[in-house]
């Protein structure tokens, strides 16, 4: 089990947003998808393992927040209807299937939050080489969206702590946040 806690980035960048629907694609747990609903958001929760799921909903329940769990695969699901917000937190674009797909659920005026290992990373405090083939800088996120439906595309590299082992170390996340036009 995860720490139910929402990822720092999320919170950080919902906080300037009008709350209206998101999707969240590979919740996991749902710590996202329940704190964006505590924040006021019609949420709509994606992940392939129902485990996760179903702890993420008696999270909610026990809340009485209502936020619609979706299990599925993402290598090939694809959202019936656009969202004002779309936040996917360590989401590998394995497959070759890019993240164009993610965007194209984007509605006009909306966010995109991508967040993941920045591969600058893979050899830091905590080793991690099982994950050089999943991680992606936010600027290959970036190169996969079209430039001219975005108003904005912010990539950067956001350094954030950590408790690993009782230790607290620093790590560091690729994040893109992009506002669709």
């Amino acid at each position: 089990m995860w720490s139910g806690h929402v990822n720092p980035s999320l919170a950080q960048v919902a906080a300037d947003l009008a709350p209206g629907t998101a999707l969240d694609a590979g919740a996991g747990e749902g710590a996202d998808a329940v704190w964006l609903a505590e924040h006021g958001w019609r949420v709509t929760a994606v992940d392939a393992s129902q485990t996760a799921l179903d702890r993420g909903a008696a999270q909610a329940a026990a809340r009485g927040l209502e936020v619609t769990w979706v299990q599925a695969d993402l290598r090939t699901w694809a959202p019936a209807e656009r969202y004002d917000l779309v936040t996917s937190h360590y989401l590998h674009a394995e497959g070759g299937r890019g993240w164009a797909w993610l965007a194209d659920a984007v509605a006009p005026g909306g966010t995109l939050l991508v967040v993941g290992h920045d591969p600058s990373d893979l050899d830091g405090p905590v080793p991690r080489p099982h994950l050089a083939r999943l991680g992606h800088t936010a600027a290959q996120v970036a190169a996969d969206l079209d430039p001219e439906q975005w108003a904005s595309l912010d990539a950067q590299v956001v350094e954030r702590p950590h408790r690993h082992d009782g230790a607290e170390i620093t790590v560091r996340d690729a994040v893109l946040v992009a506002r669709r036009r």
